[in-house]
């Protein structure tokens, strides 16, 4: 039987999902099971069907879940109700979802290689702790600041004595 062409292929999604607490060893087939009892105790047997979920790797505290494309959405869904894996307890948190595996283990690896406070590289390439920030308003005692980032914005709430201390 010869494989069929792409364009009868059913398209699929894959989501990157980080196991936390880091460092919990998973079993794909266990892990499978809680994500299928998510997935038909959340949306029934039949949208399950639909899903057609499938764990493709279990590794570095990182998870690639498959599903067809248009139900990642309620995929992701039922992620966020794993709470165990046998008797493991276990949370998963959605970081990313694609259309290829191999961008999900790209994006596996710039996360391993960016250790938690280092200094992250701007738009230009130069690695800088400066960050912008911008003053909204000044009323009383409290200031709001907001801290501009890339993706999104944090506020901050600073106080006069803070000000004053620096």
């Amino acid at each position: 039987m010869s494989p069929r062409p792409p364009t009868l292929r059913e398209n699929r999604r894959y989501i990157l999902a980080r196991v936390e607490p880091a460092g919990t060893v998973i079993d794909q087939k266990e892990l499978y099971y809680a994500i299928a009892d998510a997935v038909t105790s959340l949306w029934g047997d039949a949208a399950g069907g639909i899903i057609m979920q499938a764990v493709v790797t279990a590794e570095e505290g990182h998870v690639i879940i498959r599903c067809l494309r248009g139900t990642e959405r309620e995929l992701a869904i039922a992620l966020s109700t794993v709470t165990a894996c046998r008797d493991t307890r276990l949370a998963l948190r959605i970081v990313a979802a694609s259309g290829t595996m191999e961008s999900l283990r790209e994006r596996i690896r710039v996360q391993k290689e960016q250790a938690p406070g280092e200094p992250v590289p701007g738009p230009d390439g130069s690695l800088t702790d400066k960050k912008e920030i911008l003053i909204t308003r000044c009323n009383g005692q409290k200031v709001d600041v907001i801290e501009k980032g890339f993706k999104n914005a944090h506020r901050l709430f600073v106080t006069r004595s803070d000000l004053e201390n620096s």
